[in-house]
């Protein structure tokens, strides 16, 4: 029982913070670094937020990993025997490889940008007139994150609420019936 709770702690705090931190970098880090005073500025200030962000959210997935792992091998009687819980395991896992590999794209497309330098851009995530005219493969990587910085939270975010559902297909009576039911 006690490795389950690790499990789910694990699990619930690694997914909070990927969710929580890619949505706050979208909404508030990006437009906030365009208003840095020049286009250069923008660039670096962009580039040097997600850059710290970058190893905390590594140590939030990975946490999110184990303890995702670690429930699974913990309710496989529950996959195995409680009707819709196998169903619900495989979208899950769906959607998580999709938000591993929207993160996993982002950051190469991150680091491509920032190994640019002080590239100029609007908005963390939106290129200038000048990026597009002058470095036309950073200022494409730039309109990608724009698009990223979205999907990432949307794809965490249906992770939370399908670790919700998981939840209440916990609860006693949920198993009961979806037990009798297969």
């Amino acid at each position: 029982m006690a490795r389950n709770t690790l499990s789910r702690t694990l699990h619930d705090l690694g997914l909070s913070a990927w969710f929580g931190g890619t949505l706050a970098n979208a909404v508030a880090l990006n437009p906030a670094a365009g208003e840095a005073g020049t286009d250069a500025a923008t660039g670096r200030v962009a580039n040097a937020g997600w850059d710290r962000w970058t190893p905390v959210n590594a140590v939030a997935i990975g946490a999110h990993l184990v303890g995702s792992v670690g429930q699974l091998r913990a309710n496989k009687q529950r996959v195995a025997a409680q009707q819709g819980v196998a169903g619900m395991s495989a979208l899950k896992t769906l959607v998580t490889a999709a938000a591993l590999g929207a993160t996993a794209y982002s950051r190469v497309l991150g680091q491509r940008v920032s190994a640019a330098g002080s590239v100029p851009s609007r908005s963390g995530t939106r290129p200038s007139k000048r990026t597009k005219a002058l470095q036309a493969d950073v200022a494409a990587a730039q309109q990608q994150l724009d698009t990223l910085q979205w999907v990432i939270p949307a794809l965490t975010g249906t992770l939370v609420a399908i670790s919700s559902y998981a939840g209440e297909q916990q609860r006693a009576g949920e198993v009961a019936r979806g037990v009798a039911a297969r």
